[in-house]
């Protein structure tokens, strides 16, 4: 590589690095926090990104293998069922039966596309969650709406993660270790989506999301190709499902509605629809926007109308939809669309 370009990754590395010690030091664990979720979305938007970005299928029903992974993980390692699994061997089991999940979700939907697709997905990921919610009787195995609390935490040479850590002389909360974890399995998971994005696969999911009777034409097996991508996506979502139930050590049907689904796609379409660093500045933004939203919504209220008028939340979604308006408008290819996109949109 050119020196420019290991100079950006160096320092992309030592802010990544600094970033927790420095919100923490600034604005307290909550932002922290804050940061390990948006490491969390940025998976899932990974993931969600080979189903819509590279393959082009429209998937309203992602975060149903989220919740798949996240009570798998429940189940495997609580006193809700009395096991208590290893931590790394429930996540890659996670992996493995959301993609599981991925390809009895893609094989009936192999000849959808567009809205109905999209409605098909969106129906599938409302079963999983009312399935969850009602799993309960006659044979307890969800929890039902109550959830399953007292999840063990994640684990890494022995040491919870939940339990700040002293390291050259520095204090790492619970959050900030998690935050390492996450950020380490993110660029994972950016790792393999670059190879994925230039292998003859990658390739192939493009070609189906531009012209699939000229892909098929040109002899790519597009049913296999299809099915591929939802396992791999799903099995993303299950990974990130697992560390969230990890990370929450709770987990209840109520963090898996249609809402977080439509987050997620939003992150991919504002960053950029199958470019992988314009997807991980959706994750990170349509993360983080929302809380400074919340934060700064009563003083903005009471600026502009002297008094409160609306609930502080209705006024952060309000915000919060009237930004992402103005970047569809002004930035329909996304903040950082691909280089052919810019090319595209350039003519």
């Amino acid at each position: 590589m050119p020196r420019k370009p290991w100079l950006g990754v160096t320092l992309v590395a030592v802010a990544l690095v600094l970033a927790p010690i420095v919100v923490g030091a600034s604005l307290g664990n909550a932002w922290v926090r804050v940061l390990d979720f948006a490491a969390l979305y940025v998976m899932l938007a990974l993931g969600l990104n080979i189903v819509v970005g590279f393959a082009g299928l429209l998937d309203l029903g992602y975060i149903a293998f989220y919740a798949v992974g996240a009570y798998l993980y429940a189940l495997l390692a609580s006193p809700h069922l009395g096991l208590h699994w290893p931590v790394w061997a429930v996540l890659p089991l996670g992996a493995l039966v959301a993609g599981v999940f991925g390809v009895l979700l893609g094989a009936p939907t192999l000849r959808l596309r567009g809205d109905y697709l999209a409605i098909v997905t969106l129906g599938f990921g409302e079963i999983i969650r009312i399935f969850l919610n009602n799993l309960n009787a006659p044979i307890n195995i969800t929890n039902g709406p109550k959830g399953i609390a007292r999840i063990d935490p994640i684990t890494l040479f022995g040491h919870p993660l939940s339990k700040p850590i002293d390291f050259l002389g520095i204090t790492f909360s619970g959050v900030m270790l998690y935050y390492y974890l996450f950020v380490v399995l993110a660029l994972g998971i950016v790792f393999v989506g670059i190879r994925l994005q230039d292998s003859r696969i990658g390739r192939a999911w493009v070609a189906i999301r531009e012209d699939e009777v000229a892909a098929k034409a040109c002899g790519i097996n597009t049913r296999n190709i299809k099915l591929l991508a939802f396992a791999m996506g799903a099995s993303f979502g299950g990974i990130s499902g697992g560390l969230f139930a990890g990370f929450q050590e709770f987990v209840s049907p109520e963090s898996f509605g249609l809402l977080e689904s439509v987050m997620v796609l939003c992150m991919v379409v504002l960053g950029g629809m199958g470019h992988i660093p314009g997807v991980i500045l959706g994750g990170v933004l349509l993360s983080i926007l929302p809380e400074a939203f919340r934060h700064g919504a009563a003083p903005l209220q009471h600026a502009l109308f002297g008094k409160v008028v609306l609930d502080p939340e209705a006024l952060r979604m309000l915000l919060f939809g009237l930004a992402l308006i103005a970047v569809m408008l002004y930035r329909p290819a996304g903040l950082w669309p691909e280089p052919r996109h810019r090319r595209e949109l350039a003519k």
